[in-house]
């Protein structure tokens, strides 16, 4: 039987000190089965990070991407999906390692606890404090209540279901006794239903050669004109970088993953604890420092069943659910939607309903209103969760102050982040059209990947046992993701390879 840890005294030192001697001694609990239909009751944190990429990249910002260049692109997502699975499971690997949630780590690294813990709130407010889902989400409601569009005029009416839908987030985030449990029994639903219905709608309206140039795009090569195109001439790279970014999860929703992992148990986890829901959750203090293991061999046997646990949740849920998500809806697009034409606007979500209308298929149009309606607002209600968890973690292992507030109820802190989100949300609404927000703040993800990946590699192969360290082609996988990231980022600042002031946003933003 596992050695249980020791009492978390308060006044220990906190994350900003360097080295883990504030860490309690504990063994490695023995990991789960994750053999056959076992693995099922297993996974968890991989389901909502899926659900959470169907709703962002593969829903919204590819189709708008396949639509205007075709689907050659695909390679874009291919190498992203694979980069950001690798940063997954390195996210996973502290958090497993020590039960605590990466941004903990990352505030025990210099310059600081107080600089990581800025920084990184200043990350999330970038780059999903826009509620673009529920505008777009919105966008779908309208369509399935008016049947047609929403245009200009219709503004305020789609801002006020976009705030409609953020209150029904803080509800649904409110009951049940265990948050991540409540998000992923919704991602299930997702991939179950929605899968399988989009799976469905392509082998019936999809042609043999829509099937076959969308394989081909995940090498960039386009079969009708026997050629490799790997990014198109003249490109929107505003909308290009933003599909790159939001390929899987991106920037700072991939850090969401160490949170969910934390209160999923995995690892070292199981002594931690998990933020419980307002109604239905009982009063709870999780713990600010992690834990550390003996490196026995029982406890490196449980170590690798753990990697195990974390790789299948990866590998086999998330990597392959997100390609699979962006393959379909690029053969979708392609096949309804007039090619070339930009789809960007108040109408997003509903535009693959309403070229199906054109095409005469009315039962199926509301079908898909309805499931982009869905997929949006799970998606919001997902990076709603992971935003306000994310400061709630850094606020809670950063500050004695907060951790004493309300005598140690960690709910008093992460409801208190959540309801000036949403009143934020709120506001943020009305300042520009969704895929606007959406475009902006996936370009500051591609950003974040980049200083999160080097963060973590930084992290797992300084402060961790060196039993437990990444191989090398995992910390090579890190660099690359910065490299690639970087890249998109580039074109996007500054208009191409070579800098363009007509059309790079950092020159449009410095005049």
């Amino acid at each position: 039987m596992a050695a249980q840890p020791a009492e978390i005294d308060p006044d220990l030192a906190g994350p900003d000190a360097f080295g883990p001697a504030d860490w309690s001694l504990a063994d490695l609990p023995a990991p789960p089965a994750a053999r056959g239909f076992s693995a099922l009751s297993v996974i968890g944190p991989g389901v909502i990070l899926l659900g959470v990429s169907v709703g962002s990249g593969e829903w919204l910002l590819g189709p708008a991407v396949f639509v205007r260049y075709g689907p050659t692109l695909l390679w874009v997502a291919l190498v992203a999906v694979f980069l950001q699975t690798v940063l997954n499971l390195e996210l996973m690997r502290y958090t497993m390692a020590t039960g605590e949630p990466v941004f903990t780590g990352f505030m025990r690294t210099r310059p600081g606890a107080r600089f990581w813990a800025a920084g990184y709130v200043l990350l999330y407010f970038l780059q999903v404090g826009w509620p673009g889902w529920a505008g777009a989400a919105a966008g779908a409601v309208f369509y399935l209540f008016v049947g047609r569009l929403a245009g200009p005029e219709n503004a305020t009416a789609v801002q006020l279901i976009g705030a409609g839908m953020l209150l029904a987030c803080v509800a649904i985030l409110s009951f049940g006794r265990h948050i991540e449990r409540t998000l992923e029994a919704f991602n299930w639903i997702l991939i179950v239903f929605i899968f399988g219905g989009l799976f469905l709608l392509c082998l019936v309206f999809v042609p043999g050669p829509v099937w076959l140039s969308t394989a081909a795009g995940f090498a960039g090569y386009d079969p009708a004109t026997r050629s490799f195109e790997w990014l198109p001439r003249g490109a929107d790279w505003f909308l290009i970088g933003a599909f790159a970014a939001y390929s899987g999860a991106g920037g700072v929703v991939n850090l969401m993953l160490s949170s969910w992992t934390r209160d999923r148990g995995f690892g070292m986890s199981r002594y931690a604890g998990y933020i419980p829901g307002a109604v239905g959750g009982r009063r709870r203090s999780i713990a600010h420092v992690g834990f550390a293991f003996p490196a026995s061999a029982e406890n490196m046997r449980r170590w690798r069943g753990w990697m195990t646990v974390a790789g299948v949740d990866q590998w086999l849920v998330f990597a392959p659910g997100a390609l699979l998500a962006m393959a379909l809806l690029a053969m979708l697009y392609v096949t309804f939607v007039t090619p070339g034409v930009d789809i960007r606007g108040l109408g997003i979500a509903a535009q693959l309903s309403d070229s199906i209308a054109l095409r005469g298929n009315i039962a199926l149009t509301y079908l898909v209103a309805l499931i982009g309606a869905w997929v949006l607002f799970k998606t919001q209600l997902d990076i709603l969760d992971g935003s306000v968890r994310a400061v709630t973690d850094l606020a809670w292992a950063g500050s004695r102050r907060v951790r004493k507030w309300r005598g140690g109820d960690v709910r008093a802190v992460y409801y208190t982040v959540l309801a000036v989100v949403v009143f934020w949300g709120i506001v943020a609404l009305g300042l520009s059209e969704p895929i606007v927000l959406l475009q902006l703040g996936a370009n500051i993800a591609a950003v974040a990947t980049v200083i999160a990946a080097l963060h973590v590699l930084r992290l797992n192969t300084t402060r961790l046992p060196p039993a437990l360290r990444p191989p090398l082609w995992r910390r090579a996988c890190l660099a690359l993701t910065a490299l690639f990231y970087g890249f998109f980022a580039w074109l996007w600042l500054m208009g191409g390879i070579l800098p363009n002031p007509a059309r790079g946003f950092l020159f449009t933003f410095l005049r």
